[in-house]
């Protein structure tokens, strides 16, 4: 997979993908991720990304020209499956969402910033318009972030333990359920005697009874999106 983030800030993107699982990823070749920098695409001499928009009003917009540069030089090379662009006002970030996204073979994510981009680059260039929450950032490098982070981790190679992404949080619409581990008794606080008992069959049970509770305690709104 390849995966091509725009953004103004290209330096604060670079320490969350040298590190961990995403920096293995990318060692063994799971995923290419490229950074860009939007101010290598512009045409104005100060190397300018953003103007006033018009109408008046507070704070400045990306501006379509430097944008459109840079998404149509990216699709002259290769197909793009999806130009996702970070929006508060957009879809909800969801792990149904990364498993999607996740079986795509070429990306784009443009980082919004200031107060946004250019409506037309919105209207006639982006695929689809991401949030990954219901709040406001300085700017859309850390969603591109977490989106990156949420995709490359499902992609085959990068979790030595493929069975450990599929038992996330949220993967069949569930929270996970608790997790020990050793000392079995420590200073009294003990682990569940189920989990010490080797039936696989019950620990299952009991798992999935702990994520319905977990998840009817904290997120009954996933049950109720289930019925």
């Amino acid at each position: 997979m390849r995966i091509d983030i725009i953004t103004v800030l290209p330096d604060l993107l670079r320490s969350p993908f040298s590190d961990s699982i995403i920096k293995r990823a990318r060692d063994r070749g799971v995923v290419e991720i490229n950074i860009i920098n939007l101010r290598d695409y512009s045409t104005d001499r100060h190397r300018s990304v953003d103007d006033y928009p018009f109408g008046g009003g507070a704070g400045m917009v990306l501006m379509i020209e430097p944008v459109y540069n840079c998404i149509t030089h990216l699709t002259s090379q290769r197909h793009y499956d999806e130009i996702i662009y970070t929006s508060p006002d957009g879809i909800p970030f969801s792990q149904s969402l990364a498993n999607e996204l996740s079986m795509k073979e070429n990306i784009i994510i443009l980082a919004g910033h200031y107060k946004g981009v250019d409506q037309r680059i919105r209207d006639r260039l982006i695929t689809r318009e991401i949030s990954i929450g219901d709040y406001v950032l300085t700017g859309g490098e850390l969603p591109a972030a977490v989106i990156t982070d949420a995709i490359v981790r499902l992609l085959p190679g990068s979790i030595s333990d493929a069975e450990s992404a599929l038992s996330d949080s949220f993967q069949d619409d569930l929270l996970a359920p608790p997790v020990y581990t050793r000392p079995a008794d420590f200073r009294g606080w003990k682990v569940p005697d189920i989990l010490l008992g080797g039936n696989t069959g019950e620990i299952e049970k009991w798992r999935f009874e702990e994520s319905v509770r977990i998840t009817r305690e904290k997120r009954p709104g996933l049950l109720d999106d289930e019925s």
